[in-house]
C-alpha cells in the first residue's frame, strides 16, 4: 500500500498525478504533498469546474485508497455527517426478542456516515468534504471540532478516534466566507482556471483520441468564453467532453472546424440564457480558436 510519505517530494507527487490523468502544476502539487506529510486537512477553492473535486479523487487514486464523499448543502448537520442509530432495526429487535433483547446501543444498529466511516479506516480512505461552503456556520463550526481531534463522541457507546490521521480534503466553490480558524487548520489552495497552454494539455490526456490541434481550439474558446459575463462559465470536464463531441461530429462527416464546434456548443454552454447572449458572438469566437 502506498502511504502519504512515498513521494520524495512535490515532483514525484505530481508525477503520480499525471498517471492518473489529473495535471497538477507546481502549487497544488506543493500543497497536496504538505498535507500529506503534515498529516493536516487540505482546503481547495476556486470557481466550479476548476477541478477541485477530480484532485481528492486523483488523490485517492495515488495512494490506492477509497474515497468517501460527504456532499454538503444548505442544512446539513451532525447527523448527516456522522452517525444514525437505526431505529426500525432496533424495533424490530425488541419486538423478536423482548425483554431478552440484546444490546441496542452497538455497531450491529449503527448506520455510519462519511466522518465515522473514516475515522474507522483513515489508512484505507481519503475524506472528501465537498462544498463546505454550502453548509451552515453551525455545522461549520462544528466540523472545526472535528478536523481539530479527529474524533467523535457517541453518547452510547463512548468516543471514536483515528489510529492515525486521516487524509482529509475539502473544497469550497467561495459562494461565502469560511470561518478563519478552519482557514488555520488546513494546508490552502486556490486553483485557478488552467492557462490555454495548460487546459490543452489536459484536454488531450483526457479526452483520448483528440489532436492536439482540437485541443488547442477548445481551450482557446473556452477561455474567451470565461471572459465573457455567462451565468454558468465551463470547466474543464465540459471543455474535455467539448473537444470529444466536436471530434465526433467532424470525424462522421457531418460538419467541419469551426462548425462542428458550434454544433456541439451543447456540450459546454449548459444554460439557455447564455445561449442566447452567445448567439451572435460564437461565431467570432471559434473562428478565432480555429485560426
Amino acid at each position: 500500500m502506498i502511504t502519504p510519505t512515498d513521494f520524495a517530494d512535490p515532483e514525484a507527487l505530481a508525477a503520480a498525478l499525471r498517471e492518473s490523468q489529473y495535471v497538477a502544476d507546481e502549487g497544488l502539487a506543493t500543497a497536496i504533498f504538505l498535507a500529506l506529510r503534515l498529516g493536516k486537512p487540505l482546503l481547495l477553492e476556486g470557481a466550479p469546474g476548476v477541478g477541485k473535486t477530480e484532485a481528492a479523487k486523483a488523490v485517492a487514486a495515488i495512494l490506492g485508497r477509497r474515497m468517501i464523499r460527504l456532499q454538503c448543502y444548505e442544512g446539513i448537520d451532525a447527523g448527516h455527517a456522522l452517525y444514525e442509530w437505526n431505529y426500525p432495526r432496533q424495533l424490530l429487535s425488541l419486538r423478536q426478542h423482548g425483554d431478552e433483547a440484546t444490546d441496542l446501543y452497538t455497531d450491529e444498529f449503527l448506520i455510519e456516515r462519511p466522518l465515522l466511516a473514516a475515522l474507522k479506516e483513515p489508512e484505507h480512505t481519503v475524506l472528501l468534504i465537498d462544498e463546505i461552503d454550502r453548509s451552515d456556520h453551525e455545522f461549520e463550526a462544528f466540523l472545526l471540532e472535528f478536523l481539530s481531534d479527529f474524533q467523535i463522541s457517541i453518547p452510547e457507546t463512548g468516543t471514536r478516534r483515528a489510529s492515525v490521521p486521516p487524509v482529509v480534503i475539502l473544497t469550497s466553490n467561495r459562494t461565502r466566507e469560511l470561518h478563519e480558524a478552519l482557514r488555520r487548520r488546513c494546508v490552502y489552495h486556490w486553483i485557478a482556471y488552467p492557462e490555454p497552454a495548460k487546459e490543452a494539455e489536459i484536454i488531450m490526456l483526457r479526452a483520448g483520441d483528440v489532436a492536439e490541434a482540437t485541443a488547442r481550439a477548445v481551450a482557446a474558446a473556452v477561455s474567451d468564453l470565461r471572459a465573457l459575463p455567462l451565468s454558468k462559465p465551463p470547466g474543464i470536464s465540459e471543455a474535455v467532453e467539448w473537444a470529444n463531441a466536436a471530434s465526433l461530429i467532424e470525424g462522421t462527416g457531418g460538419a467541419r472546424w469551426p462548425e462542428a464546434f458550434r454544433r456541439a456548443i451543447g456540450v459546454v454552454v449548459k444554460d439557455e440564457e447564455d445561449l442566447d447572449y452567445l448567439d451572435d458572438k460564437i461565431g467570432d469566437i471559434l473562428d478565432r480558436a480555429c485560426a
